[in-house]
């Protein structure tokens, strides 16, 4: 039987919970970690700290503060509550505990808030070559990507390449994210895609127990396009740096090409083919304009 159960966090025992729940994940580095006194005024003013726990152990969280993506010194700047929007953070679920839809559970909490606040789109970052979280993102919650942010943290250089991340609008009130939640996901698999005359732009190659990147080929204004990443790109940076890198400039390439010639991460998929279960990113260019920002 299923014991987790999620819940806002709002005092000081749970929130020193969630400082040490962090260090799992981005490790003992203060300058890596949110302070228990910033999460309490995030959870009281507007943001939420939400956590999930097995019994009485905390094992998973996420937070999120309300923001706006607009430049406040741009000309074009409109009042910050025509582009509010919620700013999710910092999920991370314990291992031992993945694999249990805690994260799914977890950024639903989430859009109820968003809901409950009548904010329509919840937006945050994730490493592109993560093939679990893209399934999580796009594939079960219904999120979208139309960017890709180079050195989104603005790390010092030979650390950029891992800086690099996928921008995800999560449009919670939209018929796709509904039918989603309602456990009604793409029912589309890899052949389908394949059958609907998608291309492959960067089929990988076999490199001994892993697969290496090729050169991207060129998207002649398809409806559809796929992109391969690494099914264990954590496995693979591992066990291989240099191919891990060459992976992470492979795919800055890609998707800085692609979204520039119009196209939206709508899907995600994970399938055998040639052999081996591969990953692959469904990318489409004629995509309702409604999930776009206005």
């Amino acid at each position: 039987m299923d014991n987790i159960h999620i819940q806002r966090l709002l005092n000081a025992r749970q929130l020193d919970e969630v400082v040490e729940l962090q260090k799992t994940y981005w490790g003992q580095d203060a300058g890596n970690l949110v302070p228990r006194h910033m999460l309490y005024s995030l959870a009281l003013h507007g943001g939420h700290v939400i956590g999930a726990y097995a019994d009485e152990k905390l094992v998973g969280f996420v937070m999120g503060f309300i923001g706006t993506d607009s430049d406040i010194d741009a000309q074009t700047a409109r009042p910050a509550m025509a582009d509010l929007l919620i700013m999710s953070k910092r999920m991370v679920v314990l291992q031992g505990y993945r694999g249990r839809n805690i994260g799914y559970r977890l950024k639903l909490a989430q859009r109820d808030i968003a809901l409950k606040q009548a904010i329509r789109l919840v937006t945050w970052t994730f490493d592109p070559l993560l093939a679990a979280n893209a399934h999580l993102n796009i594939r079960k919650l219904g999120a979208v990507a139309q960017r890709f942010s180079v050195n989104y943290f603005g790390l010092a250089e030979g650390d950029q390449l891992r800086s690099d991340r996928l921008v995800v609008e999560w449009w919670v009130t939209q018929r796709r994210v509904e039918t989603r939640v309602r456990g009604e996901g793409s029912q589309l698999n890899l052949q389908r895609y394949l059958e609907a005359r998608a291309p492959i732009v960067n089929r990988a190659r076999q490199s001994g127990k892993w697969l290496a990147p090729r050169a991207m080929t060129a998207v002649a204004g398809s409806t559809f396009a796929l992109v391969e990443i690494p099914g264990d790109f954590i496995q693979l940076e591992a066990s291989e740096s240099g191919l891990a890198d060459d992976w992470r400039g492979h795919i800055r390439e890609v998707f800085t090409q692609i979204f520039a010639a119009g196209y939206i991460i709508t899907d995600f998929v994970s399938d055998f083919f040639e052999g081996r279960r591969r990953s692959f990113y469904l990318l489409s260019h004629h995509f309702d304009e409604t999930h776009r920002k206005n």
